[in-house]
């Protein structure tokens, strides 16, 4: 059975493997302005599917729910669609979708999602920023596949390789945010995705979370030079939006 994922933009993506329709971070909302407590963060570019197009989704993997670019309007609907979708205590608590701490899993059929930790940000961040979480998918006869979430932790990528030593896709999420309120970084930058990949040894990997928003400041062509420099371009996967692409066969 080939997996094969289908990028729709920013951090949503859906993922065909082992018989299951799983999409990411839903936005699917058009162009335009999200406010956010004090700030208005600015969509530049609408999907390249909308949720109808896609059609059957048997899980929702939600990073975290408190910001637009990664769970808008559009996206809580096709959420809502879903039969099951995995997030965090605090998601969970303010949507009812189905928790998962660091390191618990959820098998859905012959796919085991185990949750995977992430940091929004510099340490100390999450009073700012909130829950985030990353997840692995495992499964006998599929590809092991890493979905990073808005992850800026280098040393939890680390941690996760330990315990994952087989990394077949990393759908890592890049972008390298920015917003007033914190003078860092709040997602991983194209040099430091190549870091994780390294850490991960991953077979291919899978730019998300690098185009569509104004505060992304670096886009798909930072990551391209960034491998290309490191010598780790052969790595890369990187669909044109709405169109599936075999990532690997079991």
């Amino acid at each position: 059975m080939t997996t094969t994922i289908t990028v729709i933009g920013g951090p949503t993506a859906l993922l065909e493997l082992g018989g299951l329709r799983i999409l990411t971070d839903p936005t699917f909302d058009p162009p335009g302005d999200h406010p956010v407590g004090p700030l208005t963060l600015t969509k530049t570019i609408g999907p390249a599917l909308s949720s109808a197009d896609i059609g059957r989704v048997d899980l929702v993997l939600l990073s975290h729910d408190q910001h637009p670019d990664n769970l808008d309007k559009l996206g809580r609907e096709a959420m809502a669609a879903a039969p099951l979708t995995l997030s965090t205590p605090a998601a969970a608590a303010n949507t009812g979708v189905t928790s998962l701490c660091p390191w618990e899993h959820h098998d859905v059929g012959p796919v085991r999602v185990t949750a995977v930790p992430a940091l929004h940000g510099p340490p100390g961040c999450e009073p700012i920023v909130g829950q985030v979480t990353g997840f692995m998918l495992t499964g006998a006869g599929s590809p092991t596949i890493y979905v990073s979430g808005d992850n800026a932790s280098l040393e939890y990528v680390e941690l996760i390789a330990g315990r994952f030593p087989a990394i077949d896709v990393a759908l890592l999420f890049g972008g390298a945010v920015r917003v007033p309120m914190i003078d860092e970084r709040l997602t991983l930058n194209a040099a430091e995705m190549v870091i994780a990949a390294r850490l991960l040894k991953a077979r291919h990997v899978v730019p998300l979370h690098v185009e569509g928003w104004s505060h992304f400041t670096e886009n798909q062509a930072d990551v391209h030079t960034a491998f290309f420099e490191a010598g780790l371009d052969h790595l890369l996967v990187s669909p044109a939006p709405g169109r599936p692409v075999p990532l690997m066969s079991a």
